[in-house]
């Protein structure tokens, strides 16, 4: 089971598609913003889990399991 889990508020969720939208930032911060948002266990929230995340954007799982836990402790 998960440690981590992410569940993004409607205002973070926002923020994130908002960060995504305007590209106006380092790449690899829209792509963080982007593996956050498919990796939202909320209502909302599509709830791949970490190997989809991770293959669909090339990432290693545990690069996808740092962010959880980075997002997790330290918000956005």
């Amino acid at each position: 089971m998960k440690k981590y889990i992410v569940e993004l508020t409607s205002e973070e969720r926002k923020q994130l598609q908002q960060l995504v939208k305007k590209g106006k930032v380092p790449g690899y911060k829209i792509r963080h913003a982007q593996m956050l948002l498919k990796a939202d266990q909320g209502n909302k929230g599509p709830c791949w889990p970490d190997v989809q995340v991770a293959e669909v954007f090339a990432a290693h799982v545990t690069t996808v399991e740092r962010l959880r836990k980075r997002f997790v402790e330290q918000g956005l």
